[in-house]
C-alpha cells in the first residue's frame, strides 16, 4: 500500500500509513523505508525523513545501496545537503545513482561548482556517467550562473560520453544563455536541437524573457507557443508580467483575451511547512487553517520586521487595467503565511523549511530575506525550479534565479 500511494503521489497518504503501521505493530525493511523517503523527498518532509533514518539503522538495512541513495535523494530534497554528503561518505558501496543524486542535489541548490567536482571524482572512480548526471550538472550550472563550464560538459557529453542530449538538456543550456542574457545563444540552442519544436524550450526562453524584460523575443516566444498550441496558464503569468514590465496596458489586455478565449486557468499557488511531525499546506488567501487567524495577525507583525529590515513591497507598473501578476497582491502569498505559521510555532532561531509548487516572485524573495535577517533565522525555500537558501538578508542564489 505505501508503495503503491508513493508511485501515485499521494505522498501525504503514504506517511500517513507508515504512522498506521508503527501502531499495529508491523516491522519495517527497505523495500518499504525506500518507498517511505521517496515520499519524504517530494513533500520536504526533513523530520519524517531523519526518523525514517535513525529506523534504517535500527534494522541494519542502511548499508543497501539502495536505502542510501534514497537517502541522499531525501536530504537533498529536503534542504539539507550536509546530511545527504554525510550518507554518501558512510556508503561502502555506491553505484551511478549514488553519485548521480549528488550532482543533482548540487544542481538544484544551485551549486555549479561542486556539481562539477563531483562529476570529476566520480569519473576518477572509473563510474561512467549517464544522461542524467549530466542534467544535474547543467542544471547546477545553469543555476549558477557558470556559462562557459555549461557549454564545455554539454559538449563533452557527446564528444567524449557518446551520449545523445535530450530536451532537458537542450532546456538546460537554453536557460543557462538566457539566464546570462545571451539570447543569440538561447536561439542558436533552440534551432540546433533535434526537438526544436518542443514548447518546453520555448518555454524556457519566454521565462529568461521575463527575468531581462525582454518584450520583443518574449512575444516571439510567446507566439511559437500558440503556434504549437502549447499555451498554457503559466505562459500567460509570463507575458502578462512581461507587460506590466513594459508598462505596456495594450499587451496586458490580449493577454486577457487570448486567456478567456482558451478558457485557461491559472494554477493557484500553494506552500508547505513541516512542523513536528505534521506537513502544514497552504494556498494564497488561505483561510482555511483551523489557525487562521492567529496566522494572519502574526504575519503582520512579520511583515511589520520585514519591513525594518528592508522590506519594501512590490507592486506592478502597469495601472488602471485590472492587471494582476503573482507579484502584485501578493501581500497573502502562499509562503508568507507558512513563514508566518512557521515563526508562530517554532522556537526562535529555528530554521524554516518550506516547499511551493510555484517559482517564487520577486516580492516574496525580496521578503523571506529580510525576514531571514529580522528574526536571525535561516529560511530554506525549494520551490518549482531551484532551492533558495536565506540567512542574514541574503540568499545563496545572489539574486541569481
Amino acid at each position: 500500500m505505501i508503495s503503491c500511494l508513493s508511485h501515485a503521489g499521494l505522498h501525504h497518504q503514504a506517511l500517513s500509513m507508515q504512522k498506521r503501521m508503527e501502531k499495529e505493530g508491523v516491522g519495517i525493511d527497505a523495500y518499504t523505508l525506500v518507498a517511505l523517503l521517496s515520499s519524504c523527498a517530494h513533500v520536504s518532509a526533513l523530520n519524517m525523513g531523519v526518523m525514517l533514518h535513525r529506523k534504517a539503522c535500527a534494522v541494519r538495512c542502511e548499508g543497501s545501496v539502495y536505502v542510501g541513495n534514497a537517502l541522499i535523494d531525501m536530504y537533498a530534497k529536503c534542504g539539507s545537503l550536509e546530511n545527504a554528503v554525510s550518507v554518501f561518505n558512510g556508503m561502502r558501496k555506491r553505484d551511478v545513482t549514488t553519485w548521480n543524486s549528488m550532482i543533482m542535489g548540487y544542481g538544484v541548490h544551485g551549486k555549479g561548482i561542486d556539481a562539477i567536482s563531483f562529476f570529476r571524482e566520480m569519473v576518477t572512480f572509473g563510474v561512467r556517467p549517464n544522461a542524467i548526471t549530466f542534467l544535474g550538472l547543467l542544471l547546477g550550472c545553469s543555476h549558477q550562473g557558470l556559462v562557459k563550464e555549461g557549454a564545455e560538459h554539454f559538449k563533452m557529453m557527446s564528444s567524449e560520453f557518446c551520449l545523445n542530449p535530450n530536451v532537458k538538456h537542450y532546456g538546460c543550456m537554453v536557460d543557462l544563455y538566457g539566464r546570462a542574457g545571451d539570447f543569440d545563444k538561447a536561439l542558436e540552442m533552440i534551432h540546433v536541437s533535434s526537438c526544436h519544436e518542443d514548447p518546453v524550450l520555448w518555454r524556457t526562453l519566454l521565462g529568461s524573457c521575463k527575468i531581462h524584460k525582454n518584450l520583443e523575443l518574449g512575444e516571439v516566444a510567446m507566439k511559437k507557443l500558440v503556434q504549437l498550441k502549447a499555451f498554457n496558464a503559466g505562459d500567460y503569468v509570463l507575458m502578462t508580467s512581461i507587460y506590466s514590465a513594459a508598462s505596456d496596458a495594450q499587451g496586458f489586455a490580449s493577454m486577457r483575451k487570448l486567456m478567456r478565449s482558451h478558457e485557461l486557468r491559472t494554477v493557484p499557488g500553494w506552500s508547505w511547512i513541516e512542523i513536528g511531525d505534521q506537513v502544514h499546506k497552504f494556498v494564497v488567501d488561505d483561510k482555511m487553517h483551523p489557525e487562521s487567524a492567529l496566522i494572519y495577525s502574526e504575519l503582520q507583525e512579520v511583515v511589520r520586521r520585514a519591513m525594518l529590515a528592508g522590506y519594501k513591497p512590490e507592486e506592478s507598473n502597469v495601472t488602471g487595467s485590472g492587471f494582476s501578476d503573482r507579484c502584485l497582491g501578493s501581500a497573502f502569498h502562499s509562503e508568507k503565511l507558512a513563514i508566518a505559521y512557521g515563526v508562530m510555532r517554532t522556537p526562535a532561531g529555528t530554521a524554516l523549511r518550506i516547499t511551493k509548487n510555484l517559482r517564487v516572485c520577486r516580492d516574496c524573495h525580496s521578503f523571506t530575506k529580510c525576514v531571514s535577517k529580522a528574526y536571525n533565522r535561516e529560511i530554506v525555500v525549494r520551490d518549482r525550479v531551484r532551492f533558495h537558501h536565506f540567512a542574514g538578508g541574503l540568499c545563496s542564489c545572489n539574486d541569481y534565479w
